[in-house]
């Protein structure tokens, strides 16, 4: 598992080091880590590092001392390297080191913009060391023009690979907001520990690839504000069949989805939920759903039963249901029985405070906008995409449900903690029945999850390994182009079987 920090929780984890007269080696630390980093991926970008060219981006903070440091040794390796200093002081001995082995400097003004970005696009590699986890708002005065540099997405090519230097520069290293103009990375080396502005909002997009170099200062670090599951975690949490198994220990799961309007939504959550591995689909709406859903999917059992009647591990409510207002009542019902529960699209319009972390909200940004504004608070879509970590945080304190807002990377919050952030997902899974199968594996994981004693936050956990199954398969399924959310179905069990190896051997404990 990734644990994430909060910048002010790494500051105070760093102060005992700097107080006891360790801040220079520190600095040496991170330098080191940085260099060996971009050594590493000039590389593999064009075979060697002797000849390459790259550019230092170096603000007056310590993230653009540890670039100079980090651009000294490139220096001493080969790599011609200028340094492009966005501020009029800057960090004396990094400088002097900079200079010494042989780099040249560019003073970057409004007359420079152009010659710098210039620079910058004719390198093999540009160090972001403009703002550190200090800052404040976006780029400001000329260097708000490098934001217009294009990450090459560490593609070959001639694009520069940028690398930033601890966070992106104009990202919040606390809640990922981008305030003003901030620059987009391949890579983010980011020191002691990753920041919580990397795994949220556009800091999430903006970071590409995360690489952690330790410095130290791990004893120090307290309680993570985010976390993000790994293939080990996620397989801890999908039960496989024993021996003595039949459909009903399987799990069983209630599916309350789609209408005479939207019945595609039912199918799809219901093909989905197979995937991934329940014991039986019981399925509840119209008749031209049940008739349709049983065509593609004759092993679900339908019905137009009420959910009291109705025997089950767990539901899916929502999906596709429209006006339907027998749908309604059942997503009604689905939260009010005490099981856990996914609650999604149509059926989110029947959230009321006072929910269980066992039900499950999987919002879009729009989506939680009208909820929240419906109960008190009043917000917008762009506010929540610039901050969907104060707000998916705040949405589970209002419901008292476990929150999964659906981005570029997923969150999930439970109220009280903890928080999750998966970035599995490939932009080709935005497309419409998407949210429908993430609905379904959700639900099959929640139905055949075997808790005794449930503890706070292993909803939350759930939801984040099943958004990263989603993510993964749509990875799998646009390998072939763009994808369709109907043939996912293979994918996902292509995910789950691949999770076999990372599964929890005899004697060891999953993460609940």
């Amino acid at each position: 598992m990734i644990s994430a920090y909060s910048g002010t929780a790494v500051r105070a984890a760093e102060r005992p080091l700097l107080d006891a007269g360790q801040g220079a080696e520190l600095m040496q630390r991170a330098a080191h880590g940085l260099f060996s980093f971009c050594a590493a991926l000039l590389k593999e970008r064009r075979g060697r590092m002797y000849g390459a060219s790259c550019v230092v981006l170096a603000g007056a903070g310590n993230n653009g001392a540890d670039a100079l440091y980090a651009g000294a040794r490139l220096l001493k390796r080969g790599c011609a390297t200028t340094a492009v200093r966005t501020s009029s002081s800057a960090h004396a001995e990094a400088l002097s080191a900079f200079l010494a082995a042989g780099g040249r400097v560019l003073e970057l003004s409004t007359d420079k913009t152009d010659e710098a970005l210039q620079l910058c696009r004719a390198a093999d590699l540009v160090l972001d060391g403009v703002l550190g986890t200090g800052g404040k708002g976006g780029l400001r005065g000329p260097a708000a023009h490098l934001a217009a540099l294009a990450p090459a997405r560490l593609r070959r090519g001639h694009a520069p690979a940028v690398v930033a230097c601890d966070l992106p520069s104009g990202i919040d290293a606390d809640t990922g907001q981008a305030p003003g103009p901030y620059l987009q990375a391949d890579a983010t080396v980011t020191f002691g520990a990753v920041k919580t502005g990397l795994v949220a909002g556009p800091g999430a997009e903006a970071a590409g690839h995360i690489e952690v170099v330790d410095i130290g200062i791990t004893p120090y670090l307290g309680t993570p504000a985010v976390n993000r599951l790994l293939a080990p975690d996620i397989a801890a949490l999908l039960p496989r069949p024993a021996a003595g198994d039949q459909k009903y220990s399987r799990g069983v799961l209630g599916i309350a989805a789609g209408s005479d309007t939207y019945p595609g939504a039912a199918v799809l959550a219901t093909g989905a939920a197979l995937a991934t591995g329940t014991g039986m689909v019981r399925y509840l709406g119209p008749e031209p759903v049940r008739r349709l859903i049983n065509q593609a999917h004759p092993e679900a059992v339908c019905s137009d039963s009420t959910v009291p009647l109705t025997h089950v591990q767990a539901w899916v409510a929502g999906p596709g249901a429209g006006t339907d207002e027998a749908q309604r009542r059942r997503a009604v019902d689905a939260m009010a029985s005490g099981l856990p529960c996914v609650i999604d699209a149509d059926a989110l319009s029947a959230v009321e405070p006072g929910m269980g972390e066992q039900v499950i909200l999987t919002p879009h940004a729009g989506e939680l906008t009208a909820l929240l504004n419906r109960l008190g608070e009043d917000t917008d879509r762009e506010s929540i995409e610039a901050d969907p970590l104060t707000w998916v945080r705040k949405a589970a304190a209002l419901t008292g449900a476990t929150v999964l807002l659906k981005g570029w990377a997923t969150l999930v919050a439970a109220p009280g903690g903890p928080v999750f952030s998966q970035a599995d997902a490939t932009p080709w899974l935005a497309t419409a029945g998407s949210g429908d199968t993430l609905s379904g594996i959700l639900g099959a994981m929640l139905s055949t999850a075997r808790k005794s004693s449930p503890h706070p936050g292993c909803y939350a956990a759930v939801a984040a390994a099943a958004a990263s199954i989603h993510g993964r398969a749509g990875k799998l399924a646009a390998e072939q182009g763009p994808v369709q959310p109907s043939l996912l179905p293979e994918a996902i069990r292509r995910v789950i079987s691949a999770m076999e190896q990372w599964r929890p051997g005899p004697g060891e404990a999953g993460i609940l």
